[in-house]
Protein backbone atom coordinates (compact mmCIF):
# COMPACT_ATOMS: atom_id res chain seq x y z
CA UNK A 1 0.00 0.00 0.00
CA UNK A 2 2.87 1.82 0.72
CA UNK A 3 4.26 1.90 -2.83
CA UNK A 4 0.97 3.43 -3.94
CA UNK A 5 2.27 6.55 -2.09
CA UNK A 6 5.01 7.13 -4.78
CA UNK A 7 3.33 5.36 -7.88
CA UNK A 8 0.26 7.96 -7.91
CA UNK A 9 2.13 10.91 -8.40
CA UNK A 10 4.38 9.65 -10.86
CA UNK A 11 1.91 8.29 -12.76
CA UNK A 12 -0.19 11.67 -12.88
CA UNK A 13 3.13 13.33 -13.43
CA UNK A 14 3.95 11.45 -16.68
CA UNK A 15 0.52 11.84 -17.46
CA UNK A 16 1.25 15.96 -17.01
CA UNK A 17 4.59 15.73 -18.93
CA UNK A 18 3.19 14.01 -21.88
CA UNK A 19 0.08 16.16 -22.03
CA UNK A 20 2.89 19.17 -21.84
CA UNK A 21 4.62 17.47 -24.67
CA UNK A 22 1.73 16.77 -26.80
CA UNK A 23 0.38 20.51 -26.45
CA UNK A 24 4.07 22.03 -27.36
CA UNK A 25 3.86 19.93 -30.78
CA UNK A 26 0.42 21.32 -31.43
CA UNK A 27 1.41 24.89 -30.92
CA UNK A 28 5.00 24.46 -33.05
CA UNK A 29 3.11 23.83 -36.01
CA UNK A 30 4.19 19.86 -35.82
CA UNK A 31 0.72 18.58 -37.43
CA UNK A 32 0.19 21.72 -39.64
CA UNK A 33 1.06 19.96 -43.00
CA UNK A 34 0.05 16.14 -42.75
CA UNK A 35 -0.03 15.96 -46.51
CA UNK A 36 3.73 17.16 -47.31
CA UNK A 37 5.48 14.39 -45.84
CA UNK A 38 3.33 11.43 -47.70
CA UNK A 39 4.15 13.02 -50.67
CA UNK A 40 7.37 14.50 -50.75
CA UNK A 41 9.03 10.70 -51.39
CA UNK A 42 6.66 10.25 -54.77
CA UNK A 43 8.88 13.39 -56.22
CA UNK A 44 12.44 13.32 -57.71
CA UNK A 45 14.76 15.87 -56.26
CA UNK A 46 15.71 18.79 -58.21
CA UNK A 47 18.76 17.61 -59.80
CA UNK A 48 22.24 19.28 -58.37
CA UNK A 49 23.66 22.26 -60.41
CA UNK A 50 26.97 20.40 -62.33
CA UNK A 51 30.03 21.71 -60.41
CA UNK A 52 32.30 23.45 -62.20
CA UNK A 53 35.47 22.10 -60.37
CA UNK A 54 34.81 18.62 -61.12
CA UNK A 55 35.27 19.40 -64.73
CA UNK A 56 38.56 21.01 -65.12
CA UNK A 57 41.09 18.53 -67.25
Amino acid sequence: MSALVFLIPAALGLGVLGLAGFLWALSSGQYDDLEAASQSILFDDEPAAPNSESKKT
